[in-house]
């Protein structure tokens, strides 16, 4: 693709230096005129090509989000038995209909979007190369001369583009810009929240260690089958233990902790997805590993249990889920603001059943109120 493309763009500057009044439109003028319809369907095709590997880009970077918990849970619907990264994701293709749309309607000709065109475009380069600096850096272990040395020079010329298509802000320029900072606000706002959520949790939790001894001391009535609580602490007991024992008066006789973790990695292999540790009494943790690009397929991980000295029978297994209230505070460690976009943002989340695949009729949702 490369030699090709260098290759149209010399012939373009050969065209304008030998006719400056094609500076109109370079490309379709530098061909013959019978050729004109067939590089239309050229350009449409390049395009049509071009917002396919955008959307699927979006599809696969919003997924990736969400699972290091940037995004609120959405739903991701695979769409190949094949594939793992073919997915459709239903919220973010809305998102992109409305974008595109209110850019079509706004800047009304493709002439008008050039200004924008040019910034969101230097703009990446420039935090590709960035980012390229802190992987080799911190990522490999490179040598910091080595790494200033590698990217440096691709820092000068992106910010030497870049600064120079700021010029161009009031044109249209401030759009990719202003759509940057609401994301970025958004994805802060979500992962700052749940930072916050997560500490409140923890600090009304009951320590795992104590509570068990309790129970060895004060055992409960025990009854057939297995029950597993979602824990987002695997050291602090779930809030929904805590209500289900408190109105039941019951735990089931095999009782597990289920903590799924989002490692920093692509995909975490079969024989590493699961740790299971049994802590008597009929108690047992469960930590389950994804990676960023792996489907969270709670039921289908249960199944490598079975080499672990833990098989679950789903017909005997209840799943007990905290539903949390975000309740926004005025003297929150948040704006105000922001707390309230949190709350909104996690009443509209997906629920943890239906993201980590749990069969529906297995699961029990036990409300619960959190400030931040």
């Amino acid at each position: 693709v490369f030699p090709a493309l260098l290759l149209n763009y010399f012939g373009q500057g050969a065209l304008l230096i030998a006719d400056p009044k094609a500076l109109d439109n370079p490309f379709f003028l530098l061909s013959p005129t019978w050729m004109l319809y067939p590089m239309v369907a050229l350009a449409t095709a390049a395009t049509v090509v071009a917002s396919q590997a955008t959307i699927s880009g979006a599809y696969s970077l919003t997924r990736q989000a969400i699972q290091l918990d940037y995004l609120p849970r959405m739903h991701v619907r695979q769409t190949s038995a094949k594939e793992i990264g073919q997915i459709y994701i239903p919220g973010a293709n809305v998102v992109l209909l409305l974008v595109i749309a209110l850019v079509v309607v706004g800047f009304g000709s493709s002439s008008k979007l050039a200004s924008a065109y040019g910034v969101a475009v230097t703009g990446t380069m420039l935090v590709t190369t960035i980012l390229t600096f802190f992987l080799i850096r911190f990522g490999w272990g490179y040598p910091l001369w080595l790494c200033l040395a590698a990217t440096g020079i691709f820092f000068v010329v992106d910010f030497a583009f870049f600064s120079s298509s700021l010029m161009k802000i009031a044109e249209g320029g401030w759009f990719p810009l202003a759509l940057g900072a609401m994301v970025f606000i958004l994805m802060t706002t979500w992962r700052r929240g749940r930072v916050l959520a997560i500490a409140a949790q923890r600090r009304k939790a009951i320590p795992l260690a104590g509570f068990l001894e309790s129970l060895a001391a004060y055992p409960p009535h025990r009854v057939t089958g297995t029950s597993v609580f979602m824990a987002g602490d695997p050291e602090g007991v779930p809030s929904a233990l805590m209500h289900n024992l408190k109105h039941n008066k019951v735990l089931h006789e095999r009782v597990v902790f289920l903590t799924v973790v989002t490692r920093n990695i692509p995909w975490v292999p079969q024989s590493e997805r699961v740790v299971v540790e049994p802590l008597g009494h009929g108690f047992y943790r469960l930590m389950v590993y994804f990676g960023f690009m792996d489907r969270p397929d709670v039921s289908a991980t249960l199944e490598l249990c079975k080499d672990r000295d833990l098989e679950f029978d789903l017909m005997q297994t209840t799943f007990f889920l905290s539903r949390a209230t975000v309740v926004p505070t005025p003297a929150g460690a948040m704006a105000l603001w922001r707390e309230n976009l949190f709350a909104a943002l996690a009443r509209n989340a997906r629920t943890a059943a239906d993201y980590y695949n749990i069969p529906t009729n297995c699961v029990v949702e036990l409300g619960t109120k959190v400030e931040i």
